[in-house]
């Protein structure tokens, strides 16, 4: 598909993760791209996306809209992020359907995977259990795209996508720690404590769960070179192939900022999922997508925006 003629609507555009979609997409020549903003349509009502549909009739949906967080945001918003998420992902999709786009690519999440899920994670295990409990509601909101993909595929003809990315980080990502991913949220702890001179740093679990993570930009990447190349029912692992634990990770980022003191760990809090890695083989094969940025790399360059753009964000706000 040549998307530079196409209308392309990207849900969560102004986003972590839509925003780098909408500059790939405009690097290629994208002209016709329009964001949908909350305040002018709230996607998890009916009403508000059916006149978003109306307004704009987008070709091409790429669905990135979510309700995100963190192990503490999903434990204490388990009916919102499963709602939002479930009617986003379920309303989209159909008035996508509905206004004749031609293709939809719905974007789930390395939660939909069961919590023992042998590593690495293969698309066809994906059914194979049920998701870790502390991030299950939002894991199978998501999930269900899979499903409204397959059943539109089928009955309607309908060119629907299923995409799984990793855990994300990179520039522009959040870092309120009350919602933040575990990246971010260590980056700020690690800053702050240097910032202030505190001798100790207290993480959630005990350190031994692992985490595959992907650059934003190359996750960007990914999912434009699907709407462009990918046109089948079967999800697609999206990530770098490799896992790193969180003990490890937290090292890194303390010494990449400076932190000598005390990683001291919490063991009453969750670890959540023991381990993640995909195996990212199909993405490769069957449209040509391969990680190309090094995490040290991209790890050096998400402390430094944190630390020249992020925390003015933050104070602003």
């Amino acid at each position: 598909m040549d998307l530079t003629s196409r209308r392309i609507a990207v849900t969560g555009g102004a986003g972590f993760l839509g925003s780098h979609v909408v500059s790939a997409l405009e690097a290629r020549g994208c002209q016709g791209v329009v964001v949908p903003r909350k305040a002018d349509y709230d996607l998890t009502r009916e009403e508000a996306v059916a006149r978003f549909f109306a307004d704009h009739r987008p070709e091409v949906v790429i669905h990135l809209a979510a309700l995100v967080g963190g192990i503490g945001a999903n434990r204490e918003n388990p009916g919102r992020f499963f709602y939002d998420n479930l009617m986003m992902g379920a309303l989209t999709m159909e008035y996508a359907r509905r206004s004749g786009a031609s293709k939809y690519v719905a974007i789930g999440t390395i939660c939909c995977y069961p919590k023992v899920t042998p590593v690495p994670f293969r698309e066809e295990d994906l059914w194979n259990g049920y998701p870790e409990e502390t991030n299950a509601p939002y894991g199978l909101a998501k999930k269900m795209l899979a499903v409204q993909a397959q059943a539109y595929r089928q009955q309607y003809g309908f060119n629907a996508i299923f995409l799984l990315p990793v855990n994300l980080y990179g520039p522009g990502d959040n870092f309120d720690p009350a919602s933040s991913h575990v990246i971010p949220a260590l980056i700020e702890k690690f800053v702050a404590a240097r910032e202030s001179g505190a001798r100790q740093v207290v993480v959630w679990g005990d350190g031994t769960a692992t985490r595959e993570f992907l650059y934003v930009a190359d996750a960007a990447a990914a999912i434009v070179l699907a709407a462009e190349r990918y046109d089948e029912p079967e999800p697609v692992n999206i990530g770098a192939g490799f896992e790193i634990s969180i003990r490890d990770l937290a090292q890194k980022v303390a010494g990449l900022i400076g932190f000598s003191g005390e990683i001291a760990w919490d063991p009453s809090k969750p670890n959540g999922q023991p381990r993640r890695l995909l195996d990212v083989s199909r993405a490769e094969r069957l449209f040509g997508f391969k990680a190309s940025t090094p995490f040290d790399v991209g790890l050096a360059r998400t402390i430094e925006w944190y630390l020249q753009t992020g925390r003015r964000r933050a104070k602003i706000a």
